[in-house]
């Protein structure tokens, strides 16, 4: 694994393999797994909390150093192409990049162009694999398997990159994915099933909600906050609908009383912190799997791990 842009590319091998690597980066034992001190460039052209922070917490965890940039003090705004950005961190140094930005494709196009290892943070309405490795570990944690594993992804799909990656992943991994929104919101280049709400909680396993994202629409329309949580969110009276083993996921960050009711976030059905938390050791994962693909780890880290036996 060279890269991790896209979860088109990445196989089921890879990802159970990055999957049980997450439970391996619990903790900090005050060494690193690099040869030489490494540099992180996070390059982030959109706002972010999670993803950014927890990928600056997982790579202190690493011993890894973040060079600081921040879009609105960068040679972007003197014309500086995205290409030459990058192309600058590499040859200062830089071991990798992570990268958000605005338009779709982004890290991918980066990937055949730069030589280090790009990461991708989420590209316009492309995709999300960090969100979309969490989300997975957060499943694994729950029910250890994902063959025959009901899902549903509820909200914006049209417009969502995370519903894109765990709807290529989670069929990658054998579960079967269901779509609900509204009309206007379907995606047909997604082949997956879609329907309704009230069945889907009957049914399904995990409801995993998205954020409504306002931004990309091409009108924005605030309206639709007074019916949206009735008409196509989770309302109580849905949840209690639920299995009783299912779970609720939600990327965050969350519209209480639109997406969900807000007396479900930290339900116990609830795992939208519990995904959190996950956003550190999978990204510590990625990070680690990228760099010892490129030789650069010590082999005897995290208690002197052995190669890790997918079945």
């Amino acid at each position: 694994m060279n890269h991790f842009v896209s979860m088109k590319d990445v196989t089921e091998h890879e990802l159970m393999q990055l999957i049980k690597l997450s439970d391996e980066m619990d903790y900090n034992n005050g060494s690193t797994p690099f040869k030489e001190q490494l540099f992180a460039g996070n390059l982030f052209f959109e706002p972010s909390t999670r993803t950014k922070m927890s990928f600056l917490v997982a790579e202190r965890k690493l011993g890894i150093e973040a060079l600081d940039f921040h879009n609105e003090s960068s040679s972007t705004l003197k014309g500086e192409s995205m290409y030459d950005t990058a192309k600058t961190f590499e040859s200062i140094g830089a071991s990798f990049l992570v990268i958000r930005h605005s338009t779709n494709n982004t890290a991918q196009q980066l990937a055949k162009q730069i030589n280090i290892p790009i990461i991708n943070a989420g590209d316009g309405t492309g995709e999300h694999p960090t969100q979309c490795l969490l989300d997975l570990y957060t499943m694994y944690e729950e029910f250890k398997e994902f063959r025959g594993l009901n899902v549903a992804i509820v909200g914006d799909i049209k417009h969502s990159r995370v519903a894109r990656s765990n709807a290529y992943a989670l069929q990658t991994l054998g579960a079967n994915v269901f779509l609900s929104c509204k009309k206007e919101w379907q995606d047909p280049s997604l082949d997956f099933p879609y329907m309704e709400l009230d069945q889907a909680v009957k049914i399904c396993d995990v409801i995993m909600l998205l954020r409504v994202q306002e931004e990309r629409h091409k009108q924005h329309n605030r309206l639709y906050k007074t019916s949206y949580l009735s008409d196509y969110g989770l309302t109580k009276e849905r949840a209690n609908n639920m299995l009783d083993h299912a779970i609720i996921m939600h990327p965050a960050p969350v519209n209480r009383g639109v997406e969900i009711d807000s007396e479900l976030v930290e339900c116990k059905n609830s795992r939208i912190f519990k995904q959190m938390e996950n956003g550190v050791k999978t990204r510590m994962a990625v990070i680690y799997q990228l760099c010892q693909s490129r030789g650069i780890t010590h082999g005897n880290y995290y208690q002197k791990r052995q190669p890790i036996i997918v079945k």
